[in-house]
């Protein structure tokens, strides 16, 4: 270490110069820490700045003679080029960032939209996206501003091209809360795209669901191969790239995960501003979680950088759907508010975010309009067609300066009119349900009821279904009845499970006829599992993920095309080139399975007994065999037994 502190040339300002009468002059006695070695010089051929060698101590003497007029100028040009080219080093270093951290190479924005339900909740719906003008997977960015340092590498390290993950807290019920703006399963739900350059994926895969544990503090690393499959049909690309080779895919779902507040502060902490300005300071982790359904997720996928896409930009949007019950909670109003909800009220926009906005949605819910009235007033008001349907919006502008100048808060309240009437709840066109039906603990039956509500659309759709390969299915017991008559299936794809390796994988295409409902079941049988294969608490059963359900379902109002930076982001996740229909991906509930179980108190009671034998029969033998035995001389009495002897004989009776 001291060698390399003697190579570099210390500054200017840091030279022992000690100003005395005509100029400057080394200070008498002075002695640098940087001194100069013999035979050391400088690229330039100088010797280096502060001592020369014809300054070295000559005998008899005890101080250093001061330098001349060139060596002084020397030094100074020394430490001035020393300066420069630091200083041309930081200008270059700094450039790409700079560039990088231009509006053209990354942008937030960040979006809040407000939806009441049919049924009198009120669903909030968080969209942070961060888009990257960057080229991540060959791994030449060092620079970071907006996008998350900690995600960028993994995509670029391990040839990640779209990376979705979902951690949720309940269940979305389809029939009384409507369509979903983003559905995902009971659990942790992970799937992932991979470059065509990465060659192992399972070993990739498994790195990455590790890691992924690390960063969001969740049981991924329980991923494993008795829980991945790869779909053939299913979960197509969300980008650019459109997938062919599948088995660069891979899915999994821990339908046990529970999503707690570990789970929210890292996602916190990936926004730009964290949780201390924009609509993140409505993330209140006690009120976000006192709620009938909480779901967050991280999407990451190449988008166009253009309308010509001839450029790739890189695109993580972080989504929060959290579902209030606001009767409950309101002491039976519907009314609602920020502050009600959240407990906090919005104050400005990020900093680092080029658009902020809230959409509050104000579409009639029965046929007579105006049902419905927000404060303060909006900005402005947006009107398109979401999932089929003609949807009115409340905007505020967190960005516009008219916002906060009656208020240094914006506190979006919600009030009906008058009562809602108790007509029936819209029913959506597509939605499902499943149930495990049987008795006993030897077999079963799995099934799954598809319902069509449009009046004269069919049209199809995708079902996969992964089961744990303790759940052994007879394919052959497998039925699909539409309308009290079969229905084969246009397209099927089965994947046998393997004993404690990997699940079962099954994949039909199934035509779904208007004003329809469609069973479809299969039969199974249980297995035994070894002892320790048992969780601690076996009786409570084991979970089966939830089905998956993609269709294109038919819109009943015609969509327009829309530019998707221009349009919310509720609306452009799952872009739809056909104005005539609208991606749905539907998710059935979480099965719980009880397994044939042995009695785990038997091993306890034996443990106990098998101790107690041991103990007494044990202790006996060692007690006999470590006791000494000693044989006691009978005593002659004390001065009580000879008083008494003495009593006695005069008595007459015998001595004691």
């Amino acid at each position: 270490m001291r060698r390399e502190l003697h190579r570099l040339p210390p500054s200017p300002a840091s030279l022992p110069f000690a100003s005395s009468g005509g100029g400057p002059k080394l200070a008498a006695g002075g002695s640098s820490g940087f001194a100069p070695r013999r035979g050391w010089e400088t690229p330039s051929g100088l010797p280096p700045c502060g001592r020369g060698r014809d300054r070295a101590r000559t005998p008899g003497s005890r101080r250093h003679r001061p330098c001349g007029r060139k060596r002084k100028r020397a030094a100074l040009r020394c430490g001035g080029m020393l300066a420069l080219a630091v200083l041309l080093l930081l200008l270059l270093a700094a450039g790409p960032g700079r560039a990088a951290a231009g509006p053209g190479r990354d942008a937030l924005r960040e979006e809040l939209l407000l939806s009441p339900l049919p049924n009198g909740d009120v669903a909030a719906t968080f969209q942070f996206r961060t888009r990257w003008d960057a080229d991540l997977p060959r791994g030449a960015v060092s620079h970071y501003r907006l996008f998350p340092k900690a995600l960028g590498q993994l995509v670029a390290a391990l040839g990640v091209r779209e990376l979705h993950l979902t951690l949720t807290q309940g269940f979305w019920r389809t029939q009384a809360w409507g369509q979903p703006p983003l559905q995902a399963p009971s659990g942790a739900e992970l799937w992932v795209w991979f470059q065509p350059t990465v060659t192992d994926v399972d070993k990739a895969w498994k790195e990455l669901s590790n890691i992924l544990s690390g960063i969001f503090c969740a049981s991924l690393n329980f991923i494993d191969a008795t829980n991945t499959v790869t779909p053939t049909a299913s979960f197509k690309p969300l980008g650019l790239a459109n997938g062919t080779d599948h088995d660069l895919l891979r899915y999994a779902v821990l339908p046990r995960e529970v999503v707690c507040t570990e789970n929210l502060t890292p996602w916190k902490k990936l926004l730009p501003c964290g949780s201390k300005a924009g609509l993140a300071v409505l993330l209140k982790a006690e009120r976000l979680f006192h709620s009938s359904y909480h779901s967050q997720a991280v999407h990451i996928r190449p988008i166009c950088r253009d309308a010509s896409c001839l450029a790739v930009s890189w695109e993580l949007r972080q989504t929060l759907t959290v579902v209030f019950d606001t009767f409950s909670s309101g002491q039976g109003k519907k009314d609602w508010s920020l502050f009600k909800m959240f407990s906090r009220t919005l104050t400005d926009a990020c900093p680092l975010a080029s658009q902020s906005k809230v959409y509050v949605d104000i579409s009639p819910k029965n046929k007579e309009k105006e049902l419905l009235e927000v404060t303060p007033p909006p900005t402005s008001v947006y009107e398109a067609t979401v999932q089929g349907d003609k949807r009115t919006y409340a905007v505020y502008d967190l960005l516009s300066p008219s916002l906060f100048n009656t208020s240094r808060s914006l506190n979006v309240q919600f009030k009906w009119k008058r009562p809602e009437d108790s007509s029936e709840m819209p029913i959506p066109i597509l939605h499902a349900q499943r149930y495990v039906s049987g008795y006993g603990l030897q077999t079963g039956e799995i099934s799954t009821l598809i319902y069509n509500t449009h009046p004269y659309r069919a049209f199809p759709v995708i079902l996969l279904e992964t089961v744990p390969w303790y759940l052994r299915l007879y394919v052959h017991t497998l039925t699909i009845i539409t309308k009290g008559k079969e229905n084969k299936p246009s397209y099927i794809h089965y994947q046998p499970a393997q004993d404690r390796r990997r699940p079962h994988l099954l994949e039909m295409l199934i035509q779904l006829p208007a004003n329809s409902n469609t069973k479809i079941s299969i039969q199974f049988e249980r297995a035994l599992l070894k002892w320790t294969e048992y969780p601690p608490d076996p009786n409570h059963g084991f979970y089966v993920s939830s089905s998956v359900l993609s269709a294109l379902v038919p819109s009943i109002t015609a969509m327009k095309d829309v530019d998707v930076e221009e349009s919310p982001l509720f609306t452009s996740l799952f872009p739809s080139a056909d104005g005539s229909s609208y991606f749905v991906r539907l998710y059935t509930e979480p099965l719980l399975v009880n397994l044939p179980t042995p009695d785990f108190s038997m091993p306890y009671n034996v443990i106990c007994l098998t101790c107690t034998v041991v103990a007494v029969c044990y202790g006996s033998f060692y007690n006999l065999l470590t006791r000494t035995f000693h044989v006691e001389e009978p005593s002659r009495g004390g001065l009580a037994k000879r008083l008494a002897n003495i009593i006695r004989k005069f008595r007459g009776v015998p001595p004691l």
